[in-house]
């Protein structure tokens, strides 16, 4: 039975800063979501996250034929592990993986031609949602957690010194959530010509929900808060998400989408 996807998405300036850098793209006919977090003085900010999401979308809305092959994958293909994945799985980790890309280098070189922007980037989470299969692209600090059962695992990986520092077993979990560094991101889209990409997927099934946040939301609530979160449903998990950053500080701006998925 195939299953719809129902996305919303809410962003909010926070409480200190006076300009909304973040940016978030819902696309259910796609099954596209993307959430972006912009830096750079003088607005660059937010010229690169709106640039990056808008260069993405149309890069995949170019290639909706070529994925409309995941459609047809049986249910039992595993996305991860021994066995090769299919043709379709590994085209759409390439077309997911290109797009952002793309996105780093129209950032890049809208940063090289105006020098008032020099350095913009901006972070990018991206889910795409097709078939059997949720895929992920990811670059810098925002965050997918996917919520199964009343539990919500993060599935892409913070690009941030803290995160390499915890990895390689150079500080304790305790040292980082103490850490003035927290802030630090090691990748992120136009900062350079290119950047390094991870791309992942996971099986779905009805009932399943994901999220797609900024910073500004993730850095206040734990992984079981955002479950409880999420379970009001994707209409209103993302205002209240805000509403919980804010009353918490929302010393950043504040961004999340959320996905619900159903059986017709």
């Amino acid at each position: 039975m195939p299953l719809v996807r129902r996305g919303h998405g809410y962003t909010d300036v926070g409480r200190k800063r006076a300009v909304n850098e973040d940016a978030f793209v819902v696309d259910d006919t796609l099954g596209l979501y993307v959430v972006a977090d912009g830096m750079g003085g003088h607005s660059a900010g937010e010229v690169a996250s709106t640039q990056a999401i808008e260069t993405l979308h149309n890069m995949v809305m170019r290639e909706r034929e070529a994925l409309a092959e995941l459609e047809e994958l049986p249910k039992l293909v595993e996305p991860e592990g021994g066995s090769r994945p299919p043709t379709a799985m590994r085209r759409a980790h390439r077309i997911l993986e290109s797009a952002v890309q793309n996105a780093t280098y129209m950032v890049f070189g809208m940063a090289e031609a105006d020098p008032t922007r020099k350095g913009m980037g901006t972070t990018l989470s991206a889910l795409f949602i097709r078939g059997d299969f949720a895929f992920t692209a990811q670059v810098g600090d925002s965050r997918v957690y996917h919520i199964r059962g009343g539990h919500a695992q993060q599935i892409t990986e913070d690009h941030t010194l803290i995160a390499w520092q915890l990895k390689q077993g150079l500080i304790t979990p305790d040292e980082a959530r103490s850490s003035t560094k927290k802030n630090v991101i090691t990748r992120a889209v136009g900062s350079r010509e290119y950047v390094q990409v991870d791309t992942g997927c996971v099986a779905i099934e009805a009932g399943d929900t994901f999220l797609l946040c900024s910073d500004g939301v993730h850095g206040y609530l734990e992984a079981a808060e955002i479950a409880e979160v999420m379970a009001l449903g994707a209409s209103r998990a993302p205002l209240r998400l805000a509403e919980l950053a804010n009353e918490r500080g929302g010393r950043d701006n504040i961004t999340s989408v959320a996905v619900e998925l159903v059986s017709l």
